[in-house]
Order: C-alpha cells, then structure tokens, then sequence
C-alpha cells in the first residue's frame, strides 16, 4: 500500500462517513487470559464513545509506510488453503457478525501477543467503502464509484492502570478523591485486512501496523498471519551494513560507501521533486549497479549479491533511508566523530599521511572549537 491509499481509508473514520455498525472487542490480561467479550451497536453509543472507538481503530493506519506500517505478503497457497487465511477471509464476509469466528481470532491473538506485561483491549471493525472515482487531477467524484471494499480493522491497545488523585467536583465545587482507574490507550498493534491496493482489494496482502520499532512481535504475526515479519528500520540498516562489510571485505572503501550515499540521496531528492504518489524503493539489482559503478570486482558483487537476498528476501524492494540514513554523513572512529553536510562530502578525504591514515576535511571558510572561532 501507499500512503495516499491509507490517508483515503482514514479518511473514512468519522461518524458521518463509516458504515461501521458494531464494534467488537475482547479484554485479556497480562497472563493471556481472555476476560471478556463484548458487540457495542455503533449507533447506540453516545457520541463521545463512538469516536473514541473510531479514534482507537483510524490509530491503527497511523504513521508511514516502513515506519509504523509495513504490508504483509500472503503466498498463493496461503490464499487457496492457508488457515490464517481462510480465517480473515471467513471473518471478513460476515462482516464480524459470527462470535465463534471472532472468537477464533481472540484466542489466537491472546495466545501469541504479550504487553509488556499489561493487560489489553482487542478491538475490530468491519466496513464497507463504496471507492469513488479519481481523475487525473485527484478531484473525487462520489457518484461515479463502481468498487467496493470490504475490509476488516483491528487495533490492540494496551490497558493501563491510572494514579489515585484528586478530581473537581463542580456540584460540590470542590475536589474529590478519585480512585484508580484502568484505561484504554493508543494502540500498540493493529491491522487492516485484506490491503487497499491500488485502490482496490488485493486479498494476497494486509497492513501492519505496529507502534515500537524496537518490537518486531514475530509470534503474534506468525500466529495471525503465519508469514515473514517485516524487518525492523535499525536492523535492516545493521543488516545492509554486515552485509557490505561481509562481502565487499577489503574493497568497501571510503569511496566506495561515500558513492552509494551520494546515490541513494539522489534517488531520494529526484523522487521527492516529482511528487510521485508511489514510495520510493530500491532492489537489490539498482544497489549492485551503484556498487559496479564504484570498481568493485565481479567475485565481489556476486557475493553481495547472494548475501543480500539471503538477508532481505528475492525480489524484496526497501526505501533507501531504510539502508543508509540519507539524511546525514557520518564519519566515526573509536575516539572522534565527524558528522558533515550531506551535500558536502567534497570536503572530506581519507588519506596516509606519513604512514597513518587520516581523515582530511577542507576548513576554508573557518573553524569554531565550542563555539570559538580559531584561525
């Protein structure tokens, strides 16, 4: 999915735009036991509760792609006779209305998924979008939509305990004791099911969300989903950094990471330039032709070749700030780091002078030591 494609769908959370009718939810504590079960009628909720709910459940396609959000492959044998397949398909055509089928998904999530030991709300929601034609100039037109999509949302939101204080009373006009509460917050986890696709259901996918990039909850999507786990944004760079070291070994020169950085900035502003609605990503083929063009030997880039797709997967596609951070340039030794204009790595050389190897930058235009200038 792209993110114009998710900012459409969370467009539709809203009282006078969702054709939500229910929300369903289950309660299950730090130990993963299922507490309770409920079905709220949307429309039965006062106001202030149907948004909250709306709220919680839009939260789950927060965030950006290979962020907070990363799709979720399904295989065609997946698709044709995969349990965890046939569950989400069976769970979207009724619409959520079955509670042994919901109740399915509950069990599976409750087995899978701890909180850092809290205890948490599972939420879902069907809808129906009736998607309205897009022209060339991005105008919607509302009476020309012939797709619909049928999806399911899901957002898990840990449940905290709050502290004992003192609240206004406004008939008393005084404050009150107000004792502990236990709360709903921001969902940590969430999906959506099947993906929204250029504009349309693509049942061999579903989007992920998930709020911490320091857990990947691997069990929770093997048990959901029962598919690869996206890779987290630091360990692909940690990953793509092993695996230029590993296999360029003594030929991944200063140059040689300075090149791939210029590249893939490039890339990067040339594709910010033009506006384009899909994200950016590169292959594995495009990284190896900039590598080619650096001089790296054919024994070399065979290797890198073959270890990077062991790493990321055949055919994988990764947003270059997922590789190296586009943003900055750093260089760092055990006992100095220099971070410099991304723009102006002309200004540093990696030289032997007198036999030790040092780092070289142009200092033309002035030097501040803590602020001070020095000549």
């Amino acid at each position: 999915m792209i993110d114009k494609e998710i900012s459409e769908l969370r467009r539709r959370f809203r009282t006078d735009r969702t054709a939500i009718t229910h929300i369903y939810g289950c309660y299950v504590n730090s130990f993963g036991e299922i507490l309770a079960e409920f079905d709220e009628s949307l429309a039965m909720l006062p106001a202030d509760e149907q948004e909250k709910y709306l709220e919680l459940l839009k939260k789950a396609l927060s965030g950006t792609m290979g962020r907070t959000l990363s799709d979720l492959s399904f295989t065609t044998a997946q698709v044709q006779s995969g349990e965890e397949h046939e569950l989400l398909m069976k769970l979207r055509q009724e619409r959520l209305g079955v509670a042994e089928t919901r109740h399915t998904l509950y069990e599976k999530i409750a087995g899978s998924l701890k909180l850092a030991e809290c205890s948490y709300l599972i939420l879902l929601a069907a809808d129906v979008y009736d998607v309205p034609f897009r022209g060339k100039d991005g105008v919607f037109h509302d009476d020309s939509g012939e797709t619909q999509f049928s999806y399911l949302v899901c957002s898990i939101c840990p449940v905290k305990e709050t502290r004992p204080g003192l609240r206004y009373d406004a008939a008393g006009q005084t404050f009150r004791t107000q004792g502990v509460d236990w709360v709903a917050g921001s969902p940590e986890l969430g999906f959506l099911f099947p993906a929204f696709d250029d504009r349309a259901a693509n049942l061999y996918g579903a989007l992920l969300y998930n709020r911490s990039r320091d857990c990947g909850y691997d069990e929770f999507i093997n048990a959901v989903f029962h598919t690869r786990p996206p890779m987290a944004i630091d360990v692909q760079k940690d990953t793509f950094r092993d695996v230029l070291v590993e296999t360029l070994n003594d030929e991944c020169s200063p140059r040689v990471i300075q090149t791939v950085h210029a590249q893939l900035r490039e890339m990067t502003a040339t594709h910010k330039e033009a506006r384009s609605p899909e994200p950016l990503t590169v292959s594995c083929g495009e990284v190896s032709r900039i590598l080619e063009h650096t001089g790296i030997s054919e024994p070399r880039m065979a290797a890198f070749r073959v270890k990077y797709e062991e790493a990321f997967g055949v055919d994988t596609e990764l947003p270059p700030q997922n590789l190296l951070n586009t943003a900055q340039l750093e260089y760092k030794t055990p006992d100095v780091i220099i971070k410099v204009n991304p723009d102006r790595q002309d200004l540093i050389q990696v030289r032997e002078i007198g036999g030790v190897r040092c780092v070289v930058i142009a200092a033309d235009e002035g030097i501040e030591i803590n602020g001070v200038n020095v000549v």
